[in-house]
């Protein structure tokens, strides 16, 4: 029995090594699957290489993802970025900010925008917040991300394949990839028949559902705290902060009830007034909250709305008037 002992041990010892090896080598092809599913922030790993000296730039969740078309900036050899990603609360713009902030030139403009939903949450429930925070973890330090978590790290980042699931199949050879896209889902409204108009009515009630329903406070203050905390980065930095509500639809404003408007706006006006940042109100502007041809829903803006707010913005305010004359 004593012989048998050291062969023993050289078997688990090889099985172990094997099921590594196994681990590392699934884990290598997986990661490319995996990389897949965070296509809405590849631009990040152009900062420093085919984007530098960044003059313009937005944070910001969905409302800045989608808003903002940088054509006619870029067109006059003005380097811009866009931070902005799906449901992105004011924690993760700053911390994109700290990870990312020394590709921004001094006096680069930052335009922070100011939804119904920044001082609370998009996301529905925990879980979908916990899901989204995951890709943070792909694009950050590990001293940058909110909240840091050392196993969510390994299974999400450095180990993917323990955290794939269904997805493992995906591996195998022919396997189609399915791609997760993360833009506004924007209904067909080409015409804006009687039909489209219903649908568009029909989603806004929906977004207002999930922005407005079932949140037990529509102002948090550590909110807030993060707004003030990115007015403070920029300052510290040489940036100028600018605070900005993008355009929405009138069938996204109607239910809106007017105490909440009117404390968002108070809340807003006050943080502007206490920081000396201009801020910018655009969600009733009747030249695109009528106009739904404008958007891909309720209250994001398509690609040709986006170049025409964007384009109303280099007109219209005093800080990008400033980066065109440089």
């Amino acid at each position: 029995m004593k012989k048998s002992f050291p062969i023993f041990l050289v078997k688990c010892i090889m099985i172990s090594a094997a099921a590594v090896l196994l681990l590392f080598w699934l884990n290598r092809s997986y990661r490319k699957i995996d990389d897949e599913k965070y296509m809405d922030m590849w631009d990040l790993r152009m900062l420093g290489n085919q984007v530098t000296n960044v003059q313009l730039a937005n944070v910001g969740s969905s409302h800045g993802a989608y808003d903002f078309v940088y054509d006619s900036f870029t067109e006059r050899g003005i380097s811009c970025f866009n931070f902005g990603h799906t449901s992105q609360t004011y924690e993760y713009d700053l911390a994109l900010l700290a990870e990312y902030g020394r590709h921004l030139d001094k006096g680069c403009v930052l335009l922070i925008p100011v939804s119904y939903f920044s001082f609370n949450n998009e996301t529905a429930n925990a879980t979908e917040a916990q899901a989204l925070s995951v890709k943070y973890y792909h694009f950050l330090s590990p001293k940058n991300v909110p909240h840091y978590d050392l196993f969510t790290d390994i299974v999400t980042n450095r180990l993917p394949i323990l955290s794939a699931g269904e997805d493992l199949i995906k591996i195998l050879p022919q396997t189609s990839l399915c791609l997760t896209a993360f833009a506004a889902e924007a209904p067909d409204l080409p015409a804006m028949d009687e039909a489209a108009v219903a649908e568009f009515a029909n989603r806004a009630a929906q977004r207002f559902d999930r922005h407005f329903n079932n949140k037990e406070e529509y102002f948090l203050p550590e909110r807030e705290e993060q707004l003030y905390a990115i007015i403070n980065y920029c300052k510290e930095h040489e940036l100028t902060p600018v605070l900005i509500t993008t355009p929405f639809s009138g069938y996204y404003n109607a239910p809106v009830p007017e105490d909440f408007l009117d404390r968002f706006h108070s809340t807003i006006n006050r943080i502007a007034s206490d920081t000396g940042v201009n801020y910018y109100d655009y969600s009733h502007d009747e030249r695109f909250s009528d106009h739904l041809s404008l958007f891909s829903d309720s209250d994001h803006l398509n690609d040709a709305g986006a170049a025409y707010f964007t384009q109303l913005l280099a007109e219209e305010i005093p800080e990008l008037q400033d980066v065109i004359r440089r």
